[in-house]
């Protein structure tokens, strides 16, 4: 499949990835300008970026990228003074030089809406001019509510307790209920008449929204997606990405992540096993592996 066509079905899809792009090279390497590549969470690549030295080191950054949300760009065998650019050393027998700028592409936030009415309708349709997937249900069962979403009831007073004690029992990570003061308070009396403890009452934002006062409901509406914004600003409304990678080592000799899996290059000093990216690191710590393990 196409790259382009496969990043736009992921994105579809909603699932988590990294796009590494090669800005620049110099020197015998096999990453070209503009060549790509897909990283998944387990690791695996599709598309080209490099050859057996760069593409380990550029799979555990993407994988760090995804964890932390944060694009970066990796200069890979050249020593680089500018702030903010990861420099890798690499050893490797072509001794080209490359960059590579990975750019982690993280699904964007999910919203439940619970209810039907003028304010919901309003709401839904601001999520999606922001690109937001947006879930509505007018019933108790909203569907699967995952990791890091946000639930949103607002059934004026049909159902807003099973609802809410339904959303309790997902890991939603903000869960909004659209009611005056005095309805809140009734609202979480009959919770707690049903057992709910008071951290959970604590995971409830009620009333829903920033503080506006008696307004209009397409004003609540904008309280509330400007709440929801803020806590996407803060990393607060994203399913963490949890990497199903394999365990990695790092080549003792140029600094290279190493598959051990994958490693043809390995040799066993003082009882422990070392791993490689090529056959040139092999033999330069074999040659003098004090040089290389300094108090190890």
């Amino acid at each position: 499949m196409d790259l382009f066509a496969r990043v736009a079905q992921l994105k579809a899809e909603g699932k988590p990835f990294a796009l590494a792009t090669v800005t620049w090279r110099d020197g015998p390497t096999s990453g070209q300008v503009g060549a790509k590549a897909v990283i998944h969470l387990d690791g695996t690549v599709e598309g080209w970026i490099g050859g057996a030295c760069a593409t380990p080191t550029v799979v555990q950054q993407a994988l760090e990228a995804l964890r932390d949300g944060r694009p970066r760009l990796l200069s890979l065998g050249e020593d680089d003074p500018r702030s903010g650019v990861v420099g890798v050393p690499m050893a490797c027998a072509s001794e080209g030089a490359m960059e590579v700028y990975v750019e982690p592409v993280l699904p964007p936030p999910h919203v439940h809406v619970v209810g039907d009415s003028p304010m919901t309708r309003v709401l839904v349709g601001m999520a999606e001019l922001l690109g937001w997937r947006v879930s509505v249900a007018d019933d108790v069962e909203m569907g699967p509510v995952g990791e890091g979403s946000a639930v949103v009831v607002a059934t004026q007073g049909r159902y807003d307790e099973p609802a809410l004690e339904a959303a309790l029992g997902t890991k939603a990570a903000y869960i909004g209920l659209v009611a005056s003061p005095k309805r809140v308070d009734t609202v979480f009396e009959w919770l707690r008449d049903r057992g709910v403890s008071e951290a959970d009452l604590g995971r409830i934002r009620a009333p829903a929204g920033l503080d506006l006062g008696p307004v209009r409901h397409e004003a609540i509406s904008v309280s509330i997606l400007a709440e929801l914004v803020s806590w996407e600003a803060g990393g607060r409304l994203q399913p963490p990405a949890r990497s199903t990678a394999r365990l990695e080592t790092v080549d003792p000799v140029c600094g290279m992540t190493v598959d051990p899996a994958r490693s043809r290059f390995s040799t066993v000093h003082d009882g422990r096993t070392y791993h490689f990216c090529a056959a040139s690191c092999l033999r330069a710590f074999e040659r003098d592996p004090a040089a290389y393990l300094g108090d190890r």
